[in-house]
């Protein structure tokens, strides 16, 4: 259901307020009162559009996605080259989420907890971790060159996971500009491509069975662990 622009507006507003509070008092100690009091509402109207701060922190991962989806916008319909789509898609996503470090280095300490609704593997952020995967899925779809169809059909999920270990670096980087963080993603970005290719060739075909395998098995069992 669509909302009003005044409900969409009453909800960017209290997210502001904790997105605010919690950088100046950390996760655990802005309260909803406090948020509430910040935005000028209600607390029971902080309620009806978000029913505690854990769904107010799975807000905060949609609105990272959707300017992430905003930053790549129809870019990757002009190339097609695998190493070309990926850096677009990484960059963005490093650009996009840079406004946000300092408060993503507090929030760690909470969504870092396995039983954490706040993880970005748990059954609540699963919503925005199939969107994000999805992103990479268009990737690989619209990337020329060799890439086996095993793991073509894997790969969208393997990038996420990739995608994911640089943010945890980014998090924990305080060079200028975050440089060693770009670093780190271009040059990791080649080394991605080229196994990739190593991967698809036919005699690989083995491994590669047998990796993916244990790859699936692996997302089963984290699943299982977040039901």
């Amino acid at each position: 259901m669509k909302q009003r622009p005044k409900a969409v507006a009453t909800k960017a507003k209290i997210l502001e307020a904790a997105l605010d509070l919690f950088r100046e008092r950390g996760y655990e100690a802005a309260t909803m009162r406090a948020i509430a009091e910040r935005a000028g509402v209600a607390l029971g109207n902080a309620y009806y559009y978000f029913g505690s701060k854990e769904h107010l922190i799975q807000a905060f991962y949609d609105r990272t996605h959707v300017e992430h989806v905003a930053a790549v916008g129809t870019k990757l319909d002009d190339l097609k080259d695998f190493k070309a789509r990926l850096l677009l898609v990484m960059r963005a996503k490093l650009e996009s989420i840079e406004p946000y470090h300092r408060f993503a280095g507090l929030l760690f300490r909470s969504a870092a907890d396995p039983a954490s609704p706040l993880n970005p593997f748990s059954a609540e952020s699963q919503p925005v971790r199939q969107e994000a995967t999805e992103i990479f899925r268009k990737v690989v779809a619209g990337s020329r060159g060799r890439i086996a169809p095993e793991l073509r059909a894997e790969l969208p999920n393997l990038l996420w996971l990739y995608h994911m270990g640089i943010v945890l670096f980014w998090i924990h980087d305080t060079s200028k500009g975050r440089r060693r963080t770009w670093r780190l993603m271009e040059r990791s970005v080649d080394l991605i491509v080229k196994l990739v290719g190593v991967a698809s060739l036919p005699l690989m075909g083995p491994v590669r069975r047998a990796a993916l395998g244990m790859v699936r098995e692996l997302r089963g069992s984290t699943q299982e662990s977040a039901a």
